[in-house]
């Protein structure tokens, strides 16, 4: 019997993902990381914990918090210190699930598979195995995918990939799961309410006075407590009276400053990447993409030449392209999973 070893978080997505596995036959096993050493994963163990004994599966608890702290947690805060904006979710993906989890399922537990909540469709096409969006447009989540291997892939299952996300609460109801009322999972998992982003890293960085400058005159318009509480593109939060809503166009963390301008300053037409990872080899040198900078943004067309390093030219500018956030590159018919880098301004 195929062994799939389900990563269970305790929430809605992953119990029906083993719900649905153990229905269709498969000796399905959980395994759940725990991230950190607080009161917060341990009630998540605990809520995995108990849609593993309604299912009637094994459950395995793996203690990650030391990786997770080095490879998720400090590159959350380095990002934030350099200036930029970072994915964590993409690194965890990587280090973690993909990482510790998914070789402690294969090589521990000699599981075949692992299979996770996420929404998007594996499909083995020209000997290669790739990533297409899910049925749900709107939980698409290709765009955290981008650095999965091939060996990744061959051994990866997404069981959600053809259902809506109220198809799956629906199925909860009818497998009576424990966590059938659990609302949505927040993205920064190590941050809980109250605290915020802003918050966290107040906590963590010294408050520091800075000036507000205007990008186009070079004229100091105010001051702020530390550059590390904006990102590209940020609006709220400026404080400073002006003609047009101000937002944040550069961050300089050398000097503290944040640059800010009007709307139209936002806009580029053109983003190099020095380090492409790619799903899967491609072989054109010129083509054309649909492509994201950010995962809650209509994928927009591109044209790409690649050298040494990858020229994106778009075909309309696009606004709010920020360092340390993931530029994901789609195929222009179908949809599919090309690969993607981290913007490096």
């Amino acid at each position: 019997m195929t062994k799939v070893a389900v990563a269970l978080s305790g929430g809605i997505d992953s119990a029906v993902t083993a719900a649905l596995l153990k229905e269709q036959g498969y000796n399905v096993v959980g395994v759940t990381a725990k991230m950190t050493c607080s009161d917060d994963f341990e009630q998540v163990v605990l809520n995995a914990k108990k849609v593993a004994d309604k299912l009637q599966i094994e459950h395995f608890v793996i203690d990650v918090s030391k990786d997770f702290e080095q490879e998720v947690i400090k590159y959350f805060e380095e990002s934030y210190k350099n200036g930029q904006t970072p994915n964590p979710c993409i690194i965890c993906n990587k280090s973690i699930k993909w990482g510790i989890l998914f070789d402690y399922a294969i090589k521990n537990l000699k599981c075949d598979f692992i299979a996770t909540g996420h929404y998007a469709k594996i499909e083995k096409k020209d000997e290669w195995y790739k990533l297409f969006p899910a049925s749900d447009e709107h939980k698409d989540q290709l765009y955290f995918l981008f650095l999965l291997s091939q060996e990744h892939l061959s051994k990866t299952l997404f069981p959600l990939s053809n259902y809506k996300k109220d198809e799956v609460r629906k199925l909860a109801e009818k497998y009576d799961l424990p966590q059938k009322s659990a609302k949505e999972s927040q993205d920064i998992c190590f941050i809980k309410p109250p605290m915020t982003t802003k918050k966290y890293l107040n906590s963590i960085f010294k408050i520091s006075k800075g000036e507000f400058v205007e990008k186009k005159t070079g004229k100091v318009l105010g001051f702020h407590d530390g550059f590390w509480q904006f990102t590209i593109g940020q609006r709220k939060g400026i404080g400073i009276a002006a003609k047009e809503p101000l937002y944040v166009v550069e961050i300089e963390p050398k000097t503290n400053r944040v640059y800010v301008g009007y709307k139209e300053e936002l806009f580029a037409k053109n983003l190099e990447l020095k380090n492409i990872y790619w799903s899967y080899p491609v072989s054109n040198k010129e083509f054309e993409v649909l492509v994201k900078v950010r995962y809650n943004m209509q994928a927009v067309k591109a044209n790409v030449k690649i050298n040494n390093i990858l020229n994106l030219e778009f075909i309309e500018p696009i606004s709010g392209i920020t360092p340390g956030q993931a530029c994901v590159l789609y195929d222009v018919n179908d949809g599919h999973l090309l690969g993607g880098g981290f913007i490096d301004l």
